[in-house]
C-alpha cells in the first residue's frame, strides 16, 4: 500500500476564523508527478493522489490506516499562539 499522511489542515491565509479546520485528513503521497505536454499542467497517472479522506477525530484516522494496513506519517498540529490585541493599542504608543 502507498504511504499516506494524516494531518489537521491549517486555516487559509484569507480566513480569519477557524472554519473547516476541525477534521483530520488522510491523504496519499503523490509519486513522480509529470507535466502534461499539451496544457503544461502537473498530472499523474496515480489515482490515489486524488483521494482525501476526512475523519472527525485523530483516533478514527489512525484506526482506519492500521485496519487497511496503510503506511502513514502523523503530522501533529502546532499550537496557535493567540495574542490578544485591542484597537486602542494602535494609538497608545
Amino acid at each position: 500500500m502507498k504511504k499516506a499522511k494524516i494531518y489537521k489542515p491549517n486555516k487559509t491565509a484569507t480566513q480569519s476564523g477557524l472554519g473547516k479546520t476541525d477534521k483530520w485528513i488522510l491523504e496519499f503521497e503523490v509519486k513522480d508527478p509529470t507535466k502534461n505536454p499539451l496544457m503544461g499542467w502537473e498530472s499523474s497517472s496515480d489515482t490515489y493522489s486524488e483521494l482525501k479522506l476526512e475523519f472527525s477525530t485523530k483516533e478514527l484516522a489512525l484506526n482506519y490506516a492500521k485496519k487497511k494496513k496503510i503506511d502513514f506519517e502523523l503530522i501533529e498540529p502546532k499550537k496557535r499562539k493567540v495574542v490578544k490585541k485591542s484597537y486602542a493599542d494602535n494609538f497608545l504608543n
